[in-house]
């Protein structure tokens, strides 16, 4: 028990500095997923036609999600400070370059802040898959996450047809169960 006249334990200071800044992320998801029901948009939902997401990628073109009908999409939402958002990445990439051509098109959206953009240039460099900072959507009904990594997989319709979390994590397994059955039958039957 800590006595309010004696300094506090100093392992005690470094928890609550290391803890802090998670506890202002997830608080501020939290607000911005309060503030996103309040103003009437529903977040994305699995079995409903994907939101709209306008986004302009790092290379300056838009990943614009409505004008890819036809394509299976996913939608990686991560952060550079996530460590298991990383260690899913080459995962996502290796996917992405198989089935690119056969119809899979991929954006890792980035829910870093604007000053981050070197950093999250940086990581993308070592990938194939277009990225995207989501602080500068020009729309972006999805809904702020209110976890990282969340990874979206919208059908060639246009519905959402799984979200995968930390929990049900991106494999290889994660990705050919839910999305090589949305794809043509002659582009998932060549597998990996």
């Amino acid at each position: 028990m800590h006595n309010p006249g004696t300094p506090p334990c100093r392992h005690a200071v470094r928890i609550r500095a290391l803890l802090g800044p998670c506890a202002l992320a997830f608080g501020a998801l939290a607000a911005l997923a309060s503030a996103w029901t309040l103003a009437g948009t529903a977040p994305a939902q699995v079995g409903a036609p994907a939101p709209a997401l306008v986004v302009p990628q790092l290379d300056g073109r838009v990943f614009d999600l409505a004008a890819l009908r036809g394509k299976v999409v996913i939608v990686n939402l991560w952060a550079s400070w996530c460590a298991p958002c990383r260690s899913e990445m080459p995962r996502l990439d290796a996917f992405y370059r198989h089935y690119h051509a056969r119809g899979v098109a991929l954006l890792g959206l980035s829910v870093d802040e604007a000053g981050d953009r070197s950093a999250v240039r940086a990581i993308m460099q070592k990938f194939s898959y277009p990225s995207a900072l989501a602080a500068d959507a020009r729309r972006n009904d999805f809904g702020p996450p209110l976890a990282v990594p969340m990874t979206w997989i919208i059908d060639s319709a246009g519905v959402v047809r799984a979200r995968l979390t930390a929990a049900s994590a991106v494999t290889e397994q994660s990705l050919e169960q839910n999305v090589l059955p949305l794809l043509p039958r002659e582009a998932a039957a060549r597998g990996w």
